[in-house]
């Protein structure tokens, strides 16, 4: 049960008299507890509310459109808490992170209503086999899992929890239900790469086409790593062979699916020093959060897009110098569309500036763990030209402040220069290098 905060006026349950403050039980003799029951239960065109008001129960009948909202509003957009991680992961990022940050970021979220939400990857280990259940008679798919490893005892050992290695047969349940599911391997180096990668693809690709794909991610190590699990980050020849185990596999997994089905991140190529693949090794790109393909498909629409623009006979109006500040790992890419952009438009200046991880350590490359300290300290005193372009992951999702809690206010007036940010995306990216606005 829960309570409802506001009824929108005019909607379905507003003109049955359900009000602010009312309790709703169940719909259709469905208990509500979260968003996924409320969704779903409330999608049929005619339903029977159990409400209490001022503890009296009472049944309401509502006639409505298949799909048409019912209008109840709750306190949260997941209607109960959000599941906190119950795993003590041996490379857990939010266990690397300083002290002193804003207490959102040392929240751990594992919740399966945000994997079908949001995207998010969950372990499983927070759930029980009537949750499962639960999954497959709403059929929520796809599911994002992070597996990490199929050995039992390894993923007990990787995650700290006993009850680690019980959650694995729960990927069996989904792909015996027809659940569609995406999966990450978080890699430590000689935990679960060699032998042990070969292992956990072959298992997962046992469970293809419900597997839809698995993503391969080298760890994250910061600098903030006192008394934790010694780890270290992948070097050249270690991030070599794991690109080999897998292109080993996917080769074998094109012949018999179809499909590549298993791929490494950008970040193992780039830590290999081997060239990003082209965007048709990716398929449909089924894996763009875990930073698999961003870069090649980054390149393919900016490609594209100006493409189109010079063939329209686009033009700049005036010179403009701006600059793109960004991680050690994406400045390559970005120097070399910069390039691109600059060789096709006279008068246009992009200077590309990698920001070195002062606040994580530089083994952190990725744009979206740059600070706004070190913006400000590698820019200060620069010529920046006319706009500071920076990915909008740089900042939270409302757009208005950095991991450390400077604002995008206090880096325009440090660096006294307009910010702009530019969202992963290669048409965008030039419009940002012109100008253009919308």
């Amino acid at each position: 049960m829960v309570i409802c905060t506001g009824v929108e006026k005019g909607s379905p349950a507003y003109k049955a008299g359900v009000r602010e403050g009312d309790t709703l039980v169940q719909v259709n003799g469905h208990e509500i507890n979260d968003v996924l029951d409320y969704d779903f239960y409330t999608m049929e065109t005619r339903l029977t509310l159990l409400v209490e008001t001022n503890g009296e129960p009472r049944e309401i009948t509502i006639k409505k459109d298949e799909y048409q909202p019912l209008g109840l509003e709750f306190g949260s957009y997941l209607i109960d808490k959000q599941h906190s991680c119950r795993n003590k992961c041996i490379f857990c990022f939010v266990d690397q992170l300083p002290h002193g940050m804003r207490e959102s970021l040392y929240f751990k979220d594992d919740d399966e209503r945000l994997s079908f939400l949001f995207g998010n990857y969950v372990t499983l280990t927070n759930l029980k086999k009537k949750d499962i259940e639960r999954l497959i008679e709403m059929h929520i798919s796809p599911v994002n899992v992070s597996v990490h490893t199929t050995n039992p005892e390894l993923r007990v050992m990787m995650m700290k929890n006993p009850h680690a290695a019980d959650s694995l047969e729960y990927l069996d349940m989904m792909a015996a239900a027809g659940l569609k599911m995406n999966t990450q391997l978080v890699l430590c180096p000689g935990i679960n790469d060699g032998e042990e990668l070969k292992r956990s693809i072959t298992d997962l690709a046992k469970l293809y086409p419900a597997v839809e794909s698995i993503a391969c991610v080298p760890v994250g190590l910061t600098k903030h790593r006192e008394g934790l699990h010694p780890l270290e980050s992948y070097s050249q020849k270690t991030a070599q062979n794991v690109i080999d185990i897998i292109h080993e596999l996917s080769d074998n997994f094109i012949e018999k699916f179809g499909t590549r089905l298993v791929y490494p991140s950008d970040e193992f190529f780039l830590k290999a020093e081997i060239p990003i693949p082209e965007a048709e090794y990716y398929e449909d790109f089924p894996q763009l959060a875990n930073g698999v393909g961003m870069i090649a498909l980054t390149k393919q629409e900016f490609s594209a897009e100006l493409a189109r623009a010079v063939e329209s006979g686009d033009t700049i109006e005036k010179a403009r110098k701006v600059t793109l500040a960004t991680g050690t790992a994406a400045a390559p890419l970005m120097k070399e569309l910069a390039a691109m952009a600059m060789r096709q438009y006279d008068g246009l200046t992009v200077e590309v500036v990698p920001i070195l991880n002062d606040f994580f350590g530089h083994s952190v490359t990725v744009a979206g763990l740059v600070t706004g300290g070190d913006l400000i300290a590698q820019l200060k005193g620069r010529d920046l030209g006319e706009e500071l372009l920076i990915p909008s992951v740089m900042l939270r999702h409302e757009q208005d402040v950095f991991l450390d809690d400077v604002s995008r206010e206090d880096v325009c007036e440090q660096l006294g220069i307009k910010l702009r940010t530019v969202e992963n995306d290669g048409a965008e990216l030039l419009d940002a290098f012109l100008g253009v606005t919308w």
